[in-house]
């Protein structure tokens, strides 16, 4: 199957949806390469950066996914490289 690398960028605008937010990259930990989470209190929110290496469906089912969480916003830029998918 092949593989793209994406970047999904996050913002969580209440605590309540952090819980369903962490089940959600846990279900697709295999295929994270890196997260970074930065809190910005003067705001009340988070900025998430969460990297993957996937198929192209599964990437989309986990923003899709992400972006039905009350109170979270995703966007997703994918890289132009497709390769030959690994085992995940």
């Amino acid at each position: 199957m092949e593989s793209r690398v994406a970047l999904l960028s996050i913002i969580v605008e209440s605590e309540d949806s952090v819980a369903p937010l962490n089940e959600l990259l846990h279900e697709y930990g295999r295929y994270i390469i890196g997260r970074m989470g930065i809190p910005y209190r003067r705001k009340n929110i988070s900025i998430i950066s969460i990297a993957m290496d996937a198929p192209q469906e599964v990437i989309s089912a986990l923003s899709g996914k992400i972006g039905r969480i009350d109170k979270v916003n995703v966007k997703t830029a994918y890289s132009n490289v497709i390769t030959d998918g690994e085992d995940y």
